[in-house]
């Protein structure tokens, strides 16, 4: 059995049980934050720590696994989200939104591990299956559409009195089936030993950082994830305002998290056929559909639409900006190129979610999504930098060459 075929499958069920979990957790932890918090502006709090625990995480996580090997780092990392489980259930039955909130953080832990799944399918296959492999992992996350928010939605009440303490311990049981299927991964050693991994030649982080293509993965990745986190997040919170069910609001983020990661089946391909940066500059432009739609009105209807064209740009733009990050470092550098961009992106996911909550309740629906346009810009404008600066730089090697001749 090839590589790609050993380990690609393994990790793409890896990243639909952390998605199912993550979906769980998106669908409920602004509604439990809500009803645990006495300032109803801190809702959102948990879900901010999750994700700034998961950017303090990706540096050590990195390092450690480039050490330790991915597979050992993987399944140590398991028991850390069945404790998260466990604690969120208690958190919820005893009231308590700060136990809570560590609960969530220690989510963040895991995922900040969990996160490398799709650079370790990248890192187990061939130079030209790096950005099919990238895909296959995250459609795992289609699964995860299904799991995560019904599962919310059915066992929210299975606890008399905790609503939702039910769907936490459900957690336990997930990372549980994770720590099982990580153990069958066979994933291959880069270098045999410590100081071979020391030996190998690298360039200073900063040389590898200034490169146009580093700098372009990073603002598609960091932006096109923060602007999703922050509508996402604030999406339970608006549909609450407007008076929806709860069973809207699970419906709505059942097919956001679908569509996050169901494009995953062609988006390797489409950036094959038509180059990656096509594809971000697509991503970026469905960013700014959910936009105009979430301003066009608040029924159900509205959100649908809105989340589901959010969920391709996400796709888009972290698929797209991970498939170019991996044309920017060598194999000695990965551990700190992976880590220096899963940083930056998470730091960015942190300020977003963070910011959600209070923007929701401060300044409302129409401000959240007004202020993810100059990002979604932005992100606009670099592509098109980086796609001036590749044909300025082919044109100079034509005229060079023709020189020689």
């Amino acid at each position: 059995m090839t590589p790609f075929y050993r380990n690609v499958p393994v990790l793409a069920i890896a990243q639909s049980l952390m998605m199912s979990a993550n979906s769980l957790i998106v669908a409920s932890a602004a509604l439990v934050g809500a009803m645990l918090a006495e300032d109803k502006s801190l809702a959102t709090l948990p879900l901010a720590i999750q994700f700034i625990a998961t950017m303090l995480t990706t540096i050590p996580a990195s390092l450690l696994m480039d050490r330790i090997g991915r597979k050992t780092a993987f399944m140590l990392v398991t028991l850390v989200g069945m404790t998260a489980g466990a604690l969120a259930t208690w958190a919820i039955i005893t009231d308590s939104f700060w136990l809570f909130a560590c609960a969530t953080g220690l989510v963040g832990v895991f995922n900040g591990f969990g996160n490398y799944y799709r650079f370790a399918a990248a890192d187990a296959v061939d130079e030209s299956l790096k950005g099919r492999a990238i895909s296959w992992v995250m459609i795992g996350g289609v699964i995860a559409a299904f799991i995560g928010p019904n599962l919310a939605n059915h066992t929210r009440e299975l606890i008399d009195g905790a609503t939702f303490a039910g769907s936490y311990a459900a957690l336990v049981l997930i990372y549980l089936l994770s720590l099982v299927i990580t153990a069958s991964l066979k994933l291959p050693h880069r270098f045999h030993n410590v100081m071979e991994h020391d030996m190998a030649e690298q360039r200073p982080l900063g040389e590898i950082m200034r490169q146009p293509k580093f700098i372009v993965a990073v603002i598609c990745a960091m932006f096109g994830y923060g602007v999703m986190s922050l509508v996402m997040t604030a999406t339970p919170l608006a549909m609450d305002h407007h008076h929806h069910h709860f069973d809207d609001t699970a419906f709505v983020i059942q097919w956001h998290v679908l569509a996050m990661f169901a494009p995953s089946f062609f988006t390797g391909e489409l950036i094959r056929r038509f180059g990656v940066s096509r594809i971000m500059g697509t991503g970026a432009l469905l960013g700014l559909a959910c936009v105009v739609l979430n301003l066009a009105g608040t029924s159900v209807a509205h959100f649908w639409w809105a989340l589901v064209a959010l969920g391709i740009s996400w796709n888009f733009l972290f698929i797209g900006g991970t498939t170019l990050l991996t044309e920017t470092y060598r194999q000695a550098e990965r551990a700190k190129v992976q880590a220096a961009n899963d940083f930056i992106v998470f730091t960015t996911v942190a300020v977003a979610s963070l910011s959600a909550g209070y923007l929701q309740y401060s300044y409302g629906w129409q401000t959240v999504n007004l202020g993810v346009v100059p990002l979604l810009l932005l992100i606009l404008a670099s592509i098109a930098w980086l796609t001036l600066t590749q044909h300025r730089s082919s044109q100079r090697g034509a005229v060079e060459m023709q020189g020689r001749e």
